[in-house]
């Protein structure tokens, strides 16, 4: 394709699909520890909808490794975004490899993502029920 007509992605939306193998467990942790409700539901999936973007959590055989970020969130306060989350029961991954550690939760990502016009990103990383691994971002400019 030498230019988007309309047929192909340049503008269509993404969608995150998250696999569930519990769809009420995950519901629960959604909205007890997340505070999102779905904004529309079918037998086999929840649709949610956080700033003005949607996801779809859906029941599924299979699971994620669990070894990368599935989804994350952009905060303009990563601290206080977290200590709300920790305050609700999530459980924030320690990490200790070269080239990225966190100090409470939270990691310094110098020169990640320079497509955003930031200089780096903090990041902090949870898993829902279901063993997705969930970020939060907070870009540093």
């Amino acid at each position: 394709m030498d230019k988007d007509d309309g047929t192909g992605l340049a503008h269509a939306h993404v969608a995150t699909r998250l696999p569930a193998s519990d769809l009420d467990r995950a519901r629960r942790f959604y909205a007890e520890r997340l505070g999102l409700e779905p904004v529309d539901e079918r037998p086999g999936g929840l649709l949610y909808r956080s700033g003005g973007v949607d996801f779809v959590v859906f029941r599924s055989t299979g699971s994620s490794p669990g070894t990368f970020t599935q989804m994350a969130w952009e905060v303009d306060d990563i601290e206080a975004v977290v200590a709300e989350l920790r305050r609700r029961g999530v459980v924030f991954e320690e990490i200790d490899t070269p080239g990225l550690r966190t100090r409470d939760g939270i990691a310094e990502i110098d020169g990640n993502y320079p497509s955003k016009l930031a200089r780096g990103e903090r990041g902090a990383w949870f898993r829902d029920s279901e063993g997705n691994l969930l970020g939060i971002g907070e870009l540093i400019h």
